[in-house]
């Protein structure tokens, strides 16, 4: 016959086991949920999983992954940054507008719109840290403001023109002749970013400030100058979003940035379910960034309406969100 003791054993390694198992699917669940959506879209054509558009996945997905790295330095903050779409369109316009009224060099058409998203970063952080107005209204007046100073620019029209050459290598340039140029340049930026927020003091004090904003006050952080570098970087990331996208699209669009902001965002909360559940990581980012770019290049493959893309896109935020939520993984109030 079996003693207790062989059988109390079985049952505390169940018990030991179910928490280790909520663990793991609370950390790679969004992972798992990447796997199988890249497994669906695979048997459903096989197109999808031809190098050809594995590839073009990741060249569509490049602007966003640039914008949603940003962001999530923002939200990682315990900051919101609405105006991301604005700015992204506001860059883009004024690099086209460099390049084709004033004539400028490509470097220094593509460090105008850098400066100025910057700068709408620094406002941003003002308005958030000095007169103590919430991210989350400031960056909404602020994608306004930003639309209007585009349209102000360029009349409310689109700027068709041909750049030179070195503008279009950003959108259709290959390192050694292989490796799309978009791709190098989206991941070196998640790779800075990834290093700042987790290998360096300025990253833990940003991530801190988000945690718990009075306790890293108590512990001697700047919280204020946090505040303000996480709104910095993600306006950056959203400005240089917008230089890589007039370059894809060959013209400087007013309202081409616009829809970033709910894709970029739908990244954030999908990635704040991964690996660290309630923060903002940037690898976290990034898996929500290549399920977007799967779900809407599969949809695509099938022969989806477009609008669907949209309505799918809605699901995923409002499904990410409220399991987090029902988790206890992210608070709003």
């Amino acid at each position: 016959m079996m003693s207790t003791s062989d059988t109390q054993a079985p049952r505390a390694l169940a018990r030991a086991g179910g928490p280790r198992l909520a663990n793991f699917l609370a950390r790679y669940g969004t992972v798992l949920a990447a796997v199988a959506i890249f497994i669906a879209f695979s048997l459903a054509s096989r197109r999808f999983v031809s190098a050809a558009n594995l590839g073009n996945i990741l060249v569509q997905i490049s602007v966003l992954m640039v914008v949603s790295s940003g962001l999530t330095i923002a939200v990682a903050s315990g900051e919101f940054d609405l105006s991301v779409g604005e700015v992204s369109g506001l860059s883009g316009v004024l690099a086209a507008g460099m390049m084709v009224w004033a004539k400028l060099p490509v470097a220094l058409a593509i460090l105008v719109p850098v400066a100025c998203g910057t700068v709408i970063g620094l406002v941003n952080g003002f308005l958030v840290t000095r007169l103590r107005i919430p991210s989350l209204i400031a960056t909404l007046a602020m994608g306004p403001i930003a639309l209007g100073a585009n349209y102000a620019y360029d009349g409310g029209d689109s700027i068709y023109a041909t750049f030179p050459d070195s503008f279009y290598y950003i959108a259709t340039g290959r390192l050694f002749g292989a490796i799309p140029v978009p791709i190098v340049i989206a991941l070196a930026v998640v790779a800075v970013f990834y290093v700042l927020l987790n290998r360096t003091r300025t990253g833990r004090a940003i991530v801190a400030t988000g945690a718990n904003i009075q306790a890293a006050r108590l512990s001697g952080i700047a919280v204020d100058r946090c505040r303000v570098l996480a709104l910095v970087l993600s306006a950056f990331g959203a400005a240089m979003g917008g230089i890589m996208l007039t370059a894809r699209l060959g013209t400087g669009q007013p309202g081409a940035g616009e829809p970033y902001l709910l894709d970029s965002l739908t990244a954030v909360f999908l990635g704040m379910t991964a690996f660290k559940p309630g923060r903002a990581t940037v690898q976290g980012t990034l898996v929500g960034v290549v399920i977007i770019g799967m779900l809407d290049n599969g949809l695509n493959l099938l022969g989806a309406p477009f609008y669907l893309q949209n309505e799918v896109r809605g699901v995923v935020m409002i499904a990410a969100v409220s399991l987090a939520v029902l988790r206890g993984e992210i608070r709003f109030f």
